[in-house]
């Protein structure tokens, strides 16, 4: 879909270059042919899934980040997300290292990075840690059936 217009431009660029994109980022953002990173729906699962995934960075429209600083701070835990509003700032994010080619400045607004440490993980009331065992030899379970 749409969203995808960030990804999808950085794969391409990945391959005419040559060059990796950055490991352990994931992007979303609707791209304009000019550039622009727009906004995008979606943001809290998009957020989660990248935890899932154990991806650590993100990169997001600008226009997105009050949906992304709504999400409990334990959802985002461990993630740094990057909010740009144009695909400079996406490449320059993508590729930082990978010796593509330097673009110069950037023609969107300055990135705000948001940190939420991974010890902002709230633990969940009632769960403590257990070990799955086997069941006792008389549970019913174990029991043959007649």
């Amino acid at each position: 879909g749409p969203s995808a217009g960030v990804t999808m431009t950085s794969s391409l660029l990945s391959l005419a270059l040559n060059k990796p994109v950055t490991p352990n980022l994931a992007m979303t953002g609707e791209l304009t042919l000019t550039g622009k990173v727009l906004r995008v729906g979606g943001i809290k699962e998009k957020a989660i899934a990248a935890r899932r995934e154990n991806v650590g960075i993100i990169v997001l429209p600008l226009s997105n980040q009050a949906d992304y600083m709504e999400i409990k701070p334990h959802l985002r835990a461990g993630l740094t997300a990057h909010f740009v509003d144009h695909f400079d700032d996406v490449y320059n994010l993508a590729f930082e290292g990978s010796g593509a080619p330097a673009i110069g400045k950037s023609r969107g607004s300055a990135v705000v990075t948001v940190v939420t440490s991974a010890d902002e993980a709230a633990p969940v009331p009632g769960l403590t840690s257990w070990t799955l065992t086997e069941p006792p030899a008389d549970s019913p379970s174990q029991q043959p059936s007649l």
